[in-house]
């Protein structure tokens, strides 16, 4: 299988799905992360396609555990006083090397492991169905254990409303909707409803410097161009490593003049919803 690996992602719904077919997971809050489980080593590949290995050292070597030729979709989390801390993923995700070691000292990630790309026996299994996929899934990680796990699953929609209402105070931010014979493709197959109402926009540029960003200049859903508020040190930190390796552009401006710097990147950010009106943009999170 070709690395980087274009992963499959979720749409923004505001009910969940209903009939029959349908698979519900509970949604982690954490970093996206798609383990490789090569001949010697493990690698880690974070959403966009960058290999992040040396931010999650303490999951890689976890992965360790798994039979050589697998390839695992799922999410770093966090666990801190019985519930998730994005906070504590966002610092680990823009650390140094020695940094993010420290970090793993003092909170443990955990990967929430929710499909199997490529198994061991079989190859690249992307083409079956999520459910037989999913049964792979479980035996794979049968003698494995923490801190890789599988992500609960059901295929009935009174249970995962009931997960929606109930495990919000653990962190968990919502619910994932797959169709049980669906493939795993790249794009917006699957749904998603969340707590908090945040859209999804692509970085097109940035004010400040590259190494340190002052504010990002973000596509809209609705195709304008705004400039967000001032970013935290957190994901200002996590936001130049996509800078800098993409490198300056021309200058733009955003739909009300503002002027920055423009970059060619795949770099996807959430905003929260209800900031979006009149270009005003506040960023919660880089995905």
């Amino acid at each position: 299988m070709e690395v980087p690996i274009a992963v499959a992602l979720a749409q923004s719904v505001p009910r969940l799905p209903d009939g029959p077919g349908w698979w519900f997971e509970p949604k982690f809050d954490g970093h996206r992360l798609v383990m490789i489980r090569d001949a010697d080593t493990v690698r880690l590949q974070a959403r966009s396609g960058r290999i992040v290995t040396s931010q999650w050292m303490d999951l890689a070597v976890a992965g360790m555990k798994l039979r050589p030729g697998t390839i695992l979709d799922g999410e770093a989390v966090i666990w801190r006083s019985g519930r998730l801390d994005f906070a504590a993923v966002q610092a680990r995700a823009a650390s140094s090397v020695d940094r993010a070691r420290a970090l793993a000292e003092q909170h443990p990630a955990s990967y929430a492991v929710w499909d199997v790309l490529a198994h061991p026996v079989l190859g690249d299994v992307r083409a079956r169905r999520y459910t037989a996929r999913r049964e792979l899934l479980l035996d794979l990680l049968a003698d494995v254990g923490p801190p890789i796990q599988p992500v609960p699953a059901t295929d009935d929609r009174e249970t995962a409303l009931v997960w929606y209402e109930t495990l919000q105070t653990q962190g968990i931010e919502g619910i994932v909707a797959k169709r049980g014979d669906g493939t795993y493709r790249r794009g917006r197959h699957w749904y998603k409803i969340r707590h908090a109402e945040t859209v999804e926009a692509s970085v097109v540029g940035y004010t400040g410097a590259a190494a340190q960003p002052r504010a990002l200049a973000v596509r809209l859903p609705d195709g304008r161009t705004a400039m967000s508020q001032r970013l935290t040190s957190v994901l200002s930190t996590a936001a130049a490593a996509y800078l800098i390796t993409a490198g300056p552009g021309p200058r733009g401006h955003t739909d009300d003049g503002t002027p920055y710097t423009s970059s060619t990147t795949d770099l996807t950010v959430e905003v929260l919803a209800g900031t979006t009106r009149h270009a005003v943009v506040t960023v919660t999170r880089l995905r």
